[in-house]
């Protein structure tokens, strides 16, 4: 409901944000929850709320889409950039650790 009347507006997100920056280089077979879990919080919002509802709350994309007001093809498309942006930011951890 909290997100609802936030009207929250989903923007699109064209270039990975230079965040990564404060978290320190490791392998991924080091990737902790900590630094996973400030992967996901430097998301931006829309992306974070869909990726939290669905991977971390296990709420289906209709679900996600009647609590956000939105289509659910929205709440997938969401979720598909938001894992896209968390792969590049390991794929940089990764090459920053090498």
């Amino acid at each position: 409901k909290y997100i609802q009347k936030k009207k929250l507006q989903f923007a699109e997100v064209n270039e990975l944000q230079e965040a990564t920056a404060n978290i320190p280089a490791m392998a991924y077979s080091h990737l902790g929850e900590d630094v996973l879990m400030q992967l996901i919080q430097q998301l931006p919002t829309g992306y974070k709320i869909v990726f939290n509802l669905n991977v971390i709350e296990g709420y289906s994309h209709e679900e996600i889409a009647a609590m956000l007001n939105i289509k659910a093809s929205t709440s997938r498309s969401q979720l598909v950039k938001a894992r896209k942006i968390l792969q590049e930011q390991i794929i940089q951890l990764q090459k920053i650790a090498v």
